[in-house]
């Protein structure tokens, strides 16, 4: 079974990502390329799934374009969710017949990924049952959200992936219901080790970055390729040029109008 490539990419901004990510998944389904994994942050913005109800953003629109948070709908499933610094974004471009995986057994090895990057960090945190991602004290008196995910699957190929709280700013989930949860408690690493204090940074994200990688590619019982060193600077603008030779058309096959929607 091939390796999962990983790319520690920095901050980039959603619509970047989010293009990149369906072109690598076009790639993906034609078999010009193999499993890949992207990992960065972004800055703040709101994106609601498929069939999200947008009444669960509650910020107002003036205070959102005051503080130039967008919000954009996506083909993920799930509800809306909250994306800014200090927050491990990872997107698997993944060929879930290729790795003999059906949608669930991949959501389950995307949450184990999530607490296995929580506990490298110092957090107890795992599955609660009907509500998925990554909770804190799933079963206790106080669940408390550390991970969302969201997932899009099409000609076979998953991509949208998951967001974990590691600095995040925790104030800015109350302008929205996270997850479309009213009254749900969202909580960070830093907060749940005692750093709520803690200002997002991208050195915290890429030390994160670093243990869900090969905690995933171990999920998927395959080896990671180009692991994530937390130290390394990242050249944002040289990692996403990389990918875009990786996702270049052959000659002589134009990209559909559009892209995938």
């Amino acid at each position: 079974m091939e390796p999962l490539v990983a790319h520690w990419l920095g901050r980039v901004p959603y619509r970047t990502a989010w293009d990149l990510q369906r072109r690598l998944a076009r790639a993906r389904a034609e078999g010009r390329i193999g499993d890949q994994l992207l990992l960065l942050e972004h800055p703040a913005v709101l994106t609601l799934g498929r069939q999200a109800d947008d009444i669960h953003v509650l910020a107002p629109p003036g205070l959102l374009e005051e503080r130039g948070i967008e919000v954009l709908r996506v083909e993920r499933g799930g509800e809306v969710t909250y994306h800014g610094p200090g927050q491990l974004v990872a997107y698997p471009v993944v060929h879930l017949n290729d790795r003999g995986l059906l949608l669930r057994p991949y959501v389950r090895a995307l949450e184990a990924a999530m607490s296995a990057a929580c506990a490298a960090a110092g957090v107890t945190a795992g599955r609660r049952e009907g509500h998925p991602g990554c909770w804190v004290d799933a079963d206790g008196p106080l669940p408390r959200k550390i991970g969302a995910l969201g997932v899009r699957v099409e000609r076979g190929v998953a991509y949208h992936g998951i967001a974990l709280n590691v600095t995040v700013n925790l104030a800015d989930f109350a302008l929205i219901d996270p997850c479309g949860m009213p009254g749900l408690h969202s909580t960070s690493i830093a907060a749940e080790t005692g750093r709520r204090g803690e200002q997002p940074s991208l050195a915290s994200v890429a030390a994160v970055a670093a243990a869900f990688a090969p905690a995933l590619a171990q999920a998927f019982g395959t080896e990671l390729a180009a692991p994530i060193h937390p130290g390394d600077e990242v050249d944002t603008a040289a990692e996403l040029g990389a990918l875009e030779l990786l996702v270049a058309e052959p000659a002589g096959v134009a990209e559909p109008a559009g892209g995938t929607r």
